[in-house]
């Protein structure tokens, strides 16, 4: 089995993209060992296993969460992430350079429309909204 360095391979990719910077790449390296472990323990399975788009995007979407939490989007933006479909595109950029492997069913295509990220990333840690207190007293006796 031919040998690697991520390192080497990760800058072909650069030198031919630079939508994304290094730190892109890793982060969806990360993420993705991050989903497949996450998923292995939750089935009782001992080796890590294929994930969908879906999968990938939701585990991402926990990754970040769990390792920046509310700078996540901020970091995500300052990579130049700010879509899901930006998740596939440097998935397939890894993809096209054998970095990842794919099966037939997947496409760029999973990647899009995922989630909101706002809703993702920011809405999580908003301060919650008070319920509104009732005032005791009857309408016609607060004015007094």
């Amino acid at each position: 089995m031919q040998q690697f360095d991520y390192d080497e391979m990760l800058e072909l990719i650069l030198a031919k993209d630079d939508r994304f910077p290094r730190e892109a790449y890793y982060f969806v390296r990360e993420g993705l060992d991050f989903t497949q472990h996450k998923m292995a323990k939750m089935s009782g399975a001992k080796e890590p296993r294929h994930v969908s788009g879906q999968e990938l995007m939701d585990g991402m979407r926990q990754y970040a969460l769990e390792t920046y939490g509310p700078m996540a989007k901020l970091l995500l933006n300052e990579w130049g992430i700010r879509v899901t479909e930006d998740f596939g595109e440097i998935v397939f950029n890894l993809v096209e350079n054998n970095l990842l492997a794919k099966t037939e069913k997947d496409t760029r295509e999973d990647f899009a429309g995922g989630y909101d990220f706002d809703e993702a990333f920011t809405a999580p840690y908003e301060p919650k909204a008070r319920p509104e207190k009732k005032n005791k007293l009857p309408e016609n006796e607060r004015s007094k």
